[in-house]
Parts: structure tokens; sequence; C-alpha cells
């Protein structure tokens, strides 16, 4: 690596099945600009594997023996606030995994996700870019009205100028900075400018949150 060069993504791996941990590896390993430091079998692993290898992003299994992946990230993003996690599932969106979101994880991944996905959603999140899939997304409101609860609607806080509200709902259907920039016709420093100021008016702790407060699946924090 250069002087001038960025420094590698720091990634520890956490799942129980040490086969998908190998696999993840030799996905991550290959990538350019990611570094796998560390792996872990469960949740109390993996807390003390990010407090010894100091990571940027942690792949999070959200069903393991012990320690399961909700209380892992919880703990993680109590202790290690700048440590970003991304959730690894077989399950799509179970209630597992709204916990795991709900405890601060900053992104959601189906393990049958593509190669090109898996390293974009690290490097996504390791860039404060949380990811959550427009699938995903689809499925989350799905089992909240299946839930009995009425059908949440993308809404839009009073705070917000018109143009971050158009950003909002972008968000919540899933779109990246470069995608809401291409349909809103913005430039993507000009996206990035503007969720920023999202999170800081509703608030919001990271681009997920803003998508479940955008849906009704979350607490604003703003004053009654």
């Amino acid at each position: 690596m250069s002087a001038d060069a960025a420094p590698a993504i720091r990634v520890v791996i956490v799942d129980d099945q040490s086969l998908i941990r190998l696999g993840f590896r030799m996905v991550l390993d290959a990538a350019e600009g990611i570094e796998v430091v560390a792996e872990a079998a469960d949740g109390a692993a993996a807390l003390e594997a990010v407090a010894e290898s100091t990571p940027d992003v942690v792949l999070m299994d959200v069903r393991m023996p012990g320690v399961d992946g909700i209380e892992a990230t919880a703990r993680i993003r109590a202790q290690h606030p700048a440590v970003a996690v991304l959730v690894l599932t077989t399950f799509d969106l179970d209630e597992y995994a709204f916990g795991a979101l709900r405890a601060g994880a900053g992104g959601f991944l189906l393990k049958d996700a593509r190669r090109d996905e898996l390293v974009a959603a690290v490097r996504a999140v390791a860039a404060g870019e949380a990811t959550l899939a427009p699938r995903v997304t689809r499925r989350m409101i799905e089992l909240v009205t299946a839930s009995g609860l009425p059908a949440p609607e993308p809404s839009t806080p009073s705070v917000l100028t018109a143009r971050e509200a158009d950003v909002l709902a972008a968000m919540a259907r899933g779109l990246t900075n470069l995608e809401i920039a291409s349909e809103l016709f913005l430039s993507e420093s000009t996206v990035k400018t503007h969720v920023g100021r999202i999170l800081t008016k509703l608030p919001a702790r990271d681009r997920v949150h803003a998508v479940l407060i955008a849906h009704g699946l979350a607490e604003t924090g703003l004053d009654a």
C-alpha cells in the first residue's frame, strides 16, 4: 500500500459455522482495500475480538448459541460506537433481524447476497452509509402489516425541508446515495449533505434508524 493510500477496512467475521466464515473471508480477502482481522463463532467471542482487533466493520450472524447476534450488536455499539455492524442471516428479515437493527446494526444483508453486494455493503457501512436493501425494506413493512399493526407508510417529519423529505423517502426505499443522486438529479455530495441534515434533525443515530422512523417503526427522539 502506498503512503497516500487509504487504510484497509478492518473486518471481523462472526458466525457459528466455520465454512460460512471461510467463505466470507475468501470473498473479502480478495477485495481491494478490505482486511479480515479476526473471526468469532459466537457473540461473546465477537466482543473479545472487537476489543482486541479494533475493526471498522463486524459481519454479524443473528442466530448463534450463547450470546446471540442481537445482544452482541447492542454491546458492541454501546462499547465501541465507531464500529459498524452489518447483520448477516439466512432468514429473510425475521424478528431476530428486527432486533439487530433496533440494537444499532448499520445494515442488513442476506447470506445469499452476491459477492459484489457483500463487498459493497462492507464498504458502505464502513463509510457511514448504512445499507438496507430495497427487498429488506419491503419485507420489513410486510412483517409489520402481518403482525396486525396498521401498515406504515413513509412519513415526513415536519422538521424536514421539501428536498430533505424527498431524500428521506428515497432512503426509505433502500436507495444508496448514488442512486438517490441519480433519481433526484443531485450530486452525490449534495445527497450526503442532505442525509447528514436529516439524521441531525430527526434525530436518528444512523441511516437505518432514519428508515425505521420514516416507516413509523421507531421514535424520532424529538420532543413532544
